[in-house]
């Protein structure tokens, strides 16, 4: 059983940047790669980003695209989310999941480990 463990969430102004980690608590990361996850105060769970790291692809939600980037340090077993030019829009408690599946998808219920999240806040 892996256990994702976020980090790296904080008070920013808008249009700065922070870089959330997410690392495994327990065994390490298949290769079915991560994906991020986010929930806005009194709004459902939305998907952010995944990736997959032996040619599963990676995917990004419309309003990230451009914006958020999704990498891994191997030897660190550590996935990141480099989130830039962060907009009032992208506060929210931020997951990390590992999937149950061999290609990048936005779907949470094809994610079977979650971690506790990490808040991101943007002030204006």
């Amino acid at each position: 059983q892996v256990q994702p463990v976020e980090s790296g969430g904080g008070l920013v102004q808008a249009g700065g940047s922070l870089r959330l980690s997410c690392a495994p608590s327990g065994r390490a990361f298949s290769t079915n790669g991560v994906g991020w996850f986010r929930q806005p105060p009194g709004k459902e769970r939305e998907f952010v980003a995944a990736s997959v790291w032996r040619g599963g692809g990676t995917l990004y939600a419309d309003s990230v695209k451009g914006r958020f980037t999704i990498s891994r340090d191997n030897a660190k077993n550590t996935v990141y989310l480099q989130m830039n030019s962060l907009e009032p829009e992208d506060p929210a408690l931020y997951y990390c999941a590992a999937p149950k599946v061999r290609y990048a998808t936005p779907t949470p219920q094809l994610y079977d480990y979650w971690g506790q999240g990490t808040q991101v806040t943007v002030s204006s």
